[in-house]
């Protein structure tokens, strides 16, 4: 019971034995005062959410770091009875979600609607919910909830840069054969034909055959023998290191202009995810197939692919990504380079700070592969331990690299330029 309603029970029984010791009208009607300012708040408060209904909606429900996500709330006051006030509490695990409102003087068969923006910060799958209905009568003694479980989850992709340049080793194209591997990409790679299915691009049918056969029938390609890309990202839960993330330096009220800026989260985790997605991009555009490997809470394996779908695999498989794994990254590599064709391009993005990493490059090497390290310095994100030791030893065997710290311009760094500060628009293509 809480101590506003504990006060007022105390004041009807001290009001009725003040008027039965004295014999007062005065406390009795004192305490039919307090009797009935108790009981009618607790009628008030059992209908003060009958009949309402809530709607949540949102304009999208993938987005990515730095944008502003939108949301419509709309309260339904479907009953003739009047609503004093309302409060709305959105208890979605968003980071500062936004949404929690207190709205009042809402009549019967009225509805109102508002809409809440939040700026993402992190990465991840997150609900939509649940949404939180409260309300009660006048004098706050009682409070009624109802709450509605989330239907949707927004996912949330990681934070990506515009890379300009990044080393790019000649794999074996000259004379090379067609990978036998079927692709919906169109290559100059013609595999041979089938029928015509539902969803099939016109550009693709073979008039040739389809005249032949009276029936439509399309063509199907298979990958060209340019160089794979696989991107090996480190995240075996041991080795990754992470500064206090600093509190930001705006408000809701900001969210408007344009100049809000959000800057990477100082953590290897964060800075691996975001050089890998930007990275895929970055092959991707330029027309390569690129593949994903890594170890976190599961082994995520996506086999190289071109187009704006791989993209959208990439970066969903990076979203849910974190530091959980137990394979350290020799042991992955080892095992999926067996399967992997020569001449192409293996990125390894990782914190390690073991001199093991010198003998896996040379092992790629002698199996004809085109190894390239993006290394992390975890001691600059508050780790006990540097890697700064290995740069030259990975240099000697003829890798390529890029070496990162925290706070370095991940497009300046990547690109092979000065080092800088990475801040990242909210407006990220």
């Amino acid at each position: 019971m809480k101590l506003a309603q504990r006060a007022v029970l105390i004041l009807f029984a001290l009001s009725l034995i003040a008027g039965v010791a004295t014999g007062n009208q005065l406390y009795y009607r004192l305490a039919y005062l307090w009797g009935l300012l108790f009981f009618g708040a607790w009628i008030w408060s059992f209908f003060s959410l009958r009949g309402l209904k809530l709607e949540r909606s949102a304009r999208a429900l993938r987005a990515q770091v730095g944008q502003i996500f939108e949301e419509r709330f709309e309260v339904v006051n479907e009953s003739r009875l009047f609503r004093l006030w309302l409060e709305v509490l959105n208890e979605s695990p968003l980071p500062e979600p936004g949404g929690s409102q207190v709205l009042t003087l809402i009549g019967g068969r009225q509805r109102r609607i508002f809409w809440s923006q939040t700026l993402l910060r992190k990465r991840g799958v997150f609900p939509l919910g649940p949404t939180v209905l409260e309300s009660g009568d006048l004098f706050g003694l009682f409070r009624k909830q109802n709450s509605w479980p989330a239907r949707e989850s927004l996912l949330v992709y990681p934070m990506m840069v515009n890379v300009q340049f990044f080393p790019d080793p000649p794999g074996l194209l000259p004379g090379g054969e067609a990978l036998r591997r079927r692709t919906p990409q169109i290559t100059p790679n013609a595999s041979g034909v089938r029928e015509y299915e539902p969803g099939d691009s016109l550009n693709r049918i073979h008039w040739v055959s389809t005249a032949r056969r009276d029936r439509l029938m399309v063509k199907e390609f298979e990958l060209d023998p340019l160089a794979e890309v696989w991107l090996f990202v480190d995240m075996a839960k041991f080795g990754h290191a992470a500064l206090p993330e600093p509190p930001p330096d705006y408000n809701v009220t900001s969210y408007w202009r344009k100049s809000i800026k959000v800057t990477l989260s100082p953590s290897t985790e964060e800075y691996a995810i975001c050089i890998a997605a930007s990275l895929g991009r970055y092959f991707l555009r330029r027309g390569r197939a690129v593949g994903l490997v890594s170890a976190g809470q599961h082994l995520t394996l996506l086999p190289p692919d071109r187009g704006g779908r791989q993209l959208g695999k990439i970066l969903e498989s990076l979203a849910v990504l974190h530091p959980m794994g137990d394979i350290p990254l020799q042991g992955l590599v080892e095992t999926q380079t067996k399967h992997i064709s020569r001449g192409s391009v293996v990125i390894l993005v990782t914190p390690t700070v073991m001199g093991e990493i010198i003998f896996l490059l040379e092992y790629m090497v002698r199996r004809g592969l085109r190894p390239i390290v993006v290394l992390l310095d975890p001691s600059s994100f508050g780790g006990v331990l540097s890697n700064s030791h290995l740069i030259e030893r990975i240099q000697s065997v003829g890798v390529p690299m890029r070496f990162v710290k925290n706070g370095d311009d991940l497009v300046t760094v990547l690109s092979g330029g000065e080092i800088g500060k990475i801040e990242v628009n909210q407006r990220l293509e």
